[in-house]
Formats: C-alpha cells, sequence, structure tokens
C-alpha cells in the first residue's frame, strides 16, 4: 500500500499528516511549537516543490508513505488516480495507493501564515501563525491519518486506488 498525503502546498498539514502516520509524533498530547517547527520538510517546500511526490518514510508495516502539494488544481488527484489505475494495469500490479486530502484540517490562521511565510516570504510574522494553527488543528490531524488507515485497510482487497476526501475534518 502506498500512502499520499495532500494538499494545496503540501508542506503543513500534510507534513505533519506523514509524521503521526510514521508515529514520529506524540498522539496523546497538543505538539509543542519545538516539535511542530522540527517535522520533516514542515514549512521548507516552496513553489518549485509543488507536484513532487516527498518521500517521507515507511510506516510499521513497510508501507510508503509521501506527501504531495497539489496547488489550487481541482484535476491532479484525478489525473494520478487515472495514471495509477492505467500503470496498475499495465504492469499486473495491484498494490494499493491511498490519496488522502489534508485541506479540511486547515485553519484559516494556518492559511494566513502560510501565504505570509511560503508566499510574501514574511517568515517572522508568518510562522508563529503556521504554529499556531498547526497546534489548533493537530488533533484532527491525528484523526485524519487514524481514519485513512482504517480506511485503507478496509478497502484494500476491493479498490486499487482510493481516494479520501477527508472532509469531516473541518478546522
Amino acid at each position: 500500500m502506498i500512502f499520499i498525503y495532500n494538499d494545496y502546498g503540501g508542506t503543513h498539514t500534510t507534513s505533519l499528516a506523514a509524521a503521526y502516520h510514521l508515529n514520529k509524533l506524540p498522539t496523546n498530547r497538543q505538539l509543542t511549537t519545538e516539535e511542530i517547527l522540527a517535522v520533516d520538510y514542515f514549512n521548507k517546500l516552496n513553489r518549485s516543490d509543488m507536484g513532487k511526490l516527498i518521500f517521507h518514510g515507511l510506516d510499521e508495516n513497510g508501507n510508503p508513505v509521501y506527501t504531495l502539494g497539489r496547488g489550487s488544481s481541482k484535476v491532479v488527484i484525478p489525473a494520478l488516480e487515472n495514471l495509477s489505475l492505467i500503470l496498475q494495469d499495465k504492469y499486473q500490479n495491484a498494490e494499493p495507493i491511498v490519496f488522502s486530502n489534508t485541506s479540511p484540517t486547515v485553519p484559516l490562521i494556518m492559511t494566513i501564515g502560510g501565504f505570509l511565510s511560503r508566499g510574501l516570504k514574511l517568515g517572522f510574522v508568518g510562522d508563529p501563525l503556521l504554529v499556531a494553527g498547526s497546534k489548533q488543528c493537530c488533533a484532527n490531524i491525528r484523526e485524519l491519518v487514524l481514519h485513512t488507515k482504517q480506511t485503507a485497510a478496509a478497502r484494500s482487497g476491493t479498490e486499487s486506488v482510493i481516494v479520501i476526501e477527508n472532509k469531516n475534518y473541518s478546522a
């Protein structure tokens, strides 16, 4: 199984989701500022990284975990879903691929912080907002990751590509 967490920029909630998925973060409490800033790729990717699959590691079952910044495009995930199905059919590979959207977990303060920090290069203003937003949504991200793993396990025998929109995890 291949897990791909995706959202607009691919550097905030996706990085946190990947870290939770890989058991790199505590799940029994809110994250500290230091823990958030230490997450691999958190607030470190740029516009030029959009569309790139970023490998974060293998989970406890040996499944690779990736993140993806898809920008504002509504066609990236459907295109990747279609490409995945074509490649699976052509190469007789039934490895399930799971696309999990982390966008619904993003609170407004994180959107503003990301725009200021990454978009306008005003990290001194945006970074504290990103950290505050991350603290605000970390419980939702933990739940989203758990839901993603459970959904993938339940559907892996019946579907080779699983797209999870996660609309129930609004910030």
